[in-house]
């Protein structure tokens, strides 16, 4: 029900209920768009965040929303980090917890592993997909913690641009 409740909010402001969103968004990593994660990246290695790289980002833009989950484990959420600044790379190894200062002022939601930050893929079995959903706002959101369903809620009708990057991983990869 929840991941069905993300799915209808996430359409709704993609549709644009009340502006315009722009999916040209052009998210860019380490790894290609489909392919594989490097271990470095997950449970099996340093566990840090990959870097993140934006193409096109609207002179318009505000601030930015990522949101990793694993639509593989019922949308099982790796990572939510909100208020990033308009910039064009989130560099690797952003550090833990709720507020960050440095390399950028910036707030982190509690991930679905129970910490704030990034946790990287750890499948139980077979190949996952993580998708890195990136939200580009017409402002700043309120420098307090959300979950990801009321994050959602205060995105709504601020999205202005949005990208995605999809990566798998597998224990056997």
């Amino acid at each position: 029900m929840r991941m069905l409740i993300l799915i209808l909010i996430t359409a709704l402001l993609l549709t644009g209920c009340s502006q315009k969103v722009e999916r040209n968004l052009v998210v860019k990593s380490v790894f290609e768009n489909g392919g594989y994660i490097p271990k470095k990246y997950t449970c099996m290695g340093e566990n840090v965040n990959p870097p993140l790289f934006f193409q096109n980002l609207s002179p318009k833009a505000k601030s930015i929303v990522v949101i990793v989950e694993d639509v593989d484990a019922n949308g099982f959420t790796h990572w939510i980090i909100y208020n990033v600044p308009p910039i064009d790379k989130i560099p690797e190894g952003v550090p833990k917890g709720k507020f960050i200062e440095k390399p950028f002022k910036a707030i982190q939601g509690k991930n679905d592993f129970g910490f704030y930050g990034y946790g990287g893929p750890c499948p139980p079995s077979g190949v996952h997909r993580y998708y890195f959903r990136v939200y580009v706002l017409d402002k700043t959101l309120e420098w307090k913690e959300f979950s990801k369903e009321k994050l959602m809620k205060a995105i709504e009708g601020h999205v202005i641009q949005y990208g995605e990057l999809m990566g798998k991983f597998s224990f056997k990869s």
